[in-house]
């Protein structure tokens, strides 16, 4: 058991450690667009994942029927299209730290999202970590705006902010939907799944390539380098290596642990970036941190079944 944990965790840090590296790439490559990077990123990821499913295809899309084509549709592009654009924006406005933290409040947004579900606990308990969630991402955001993000203004400071909100909500609606989905298919396995989802989403990388092409300036051919490194990169690491880390903690760790684990993809974004721009933390971006990690911690223990967390307590 004690070797089964920590292989889990072992995982799922990996995991964090590769999902964080996609703060970095509208750094990487500042040429690009929201766009163009999105379009780069989900056109190699659909490629790749087609390649990998290929052998399975037939057999796997015989469990689908309409409604999860459908399914498959709106959570490509909330998991992954619209998500990633708003995330590129926040980062360019609002820097690494502010985007990643924000972001990192999935769980305790998922939790929120939850309540009226038959098994979720009483407001009561997860008010608290609700409010501790609220307290961080008000940290952050004041010292983004006096401090005025990568050289930012206020407005664009502000719309960086908006933006890593609106990718907080896209990536909670694709999370909720996501695991309901794939309780309703335990034909399709959460591999072959997430290979559809990347399929998906590469045809809808392929319809924003037009679009996105005419944002292109003139680029040198270092430029064209960072770009396409940058978008196969992450397709690479971040989403079929990175998700591979993932599924491999799932079935190792409890689920109460595995909440805990989101934790680490925004702890090395925020390291990510710190190295990036050649600083240490500020006084404030610690006390935010810390606190996102004592609400995300704090909101999943609080789902926790009674019984679960009695037994916990025995070892």
């Amino acid at each position: 058991m004690q070797s089964q944990r920590f292989w889990g965790v072992a995982s799922g840090a990996a995991a964090g450690a590769l999902w964080g590296l996609v703060f970095l790439a509208p750094k990487v490559a500042p040429e690009a667009s929201p766009m163009m990077l999105t379009a780069g990123r989900y056109l190699a990821y659909g490629l790749i994942a087609a390649l990998l499913i290929a052998p399975r295809w037939r057999r796997v899309t015989a469990a689908l029927d309409w409604k999860a084509w459908r399914a498959l549709a709106w959570l490509s592009l909330a998991g992954n299209i619209v998500y990633f654009v708003f995330l590129v924006v926040s980062v360019h406005f609002a820097g690494v730290g502010a985007s990643a933290l924000i972001v990192g409040m999935v769980p305790v947004v998922v939790a929120l999202w939850g309540l009226k579900d038959k098994d979720s606990p009483p407001l009561a308990r997860v008010a608290p970590p609700i409010a501790v969630a609220a307290l961080a991402v008000g940290l952050i955001g004041w010292e983004s705006l006096s401090q005025g993000a990568g050289g930012h203004d206020g407005v664009q400071t502000l719309i960086g902010l908006a933006c890593a909100l609106a990718a907080l909500l896209s990536w909670s609606a694709f999370a909720v939907g996501n695991s309901r989905w794939m309780g309703r298919l335990p034909a399709v396995s959460p591999h072959d799944w997430s290979l559809l989802t990347g399929v998906v989403t590469g045809g809808f990388a392929l319809l924003l390539a037009l679009p996105a092409a005419l944002t292109l300036g003139v680029w040198s051919g270092e430029a064209w380098v960072r770009f396409l490194g940058v978008s196969i990169g992450v397709a690479v690491f971040a989403s079929i290596i990175g998700n591979a880390f993932w599924n491999q903690a799932s079935r190792l760790l409890p689920l109460t642990m595995l909440g805990q684990m989101i934790v680490s993809e925004t702890l090395f974004a925020f390291l990510y970036g710190f190295l990036w721009e050649g600083r240490g933390p500020t006084v404030i971006e610690v006390v935010a941190m810390i606190l996102m990690v004592v609400s995300v911690i704090w909101c999943v223990r609080a789902h926790r079944p009674a019984a679960l967390a009695a037994a916990e307590g025995e070892h």
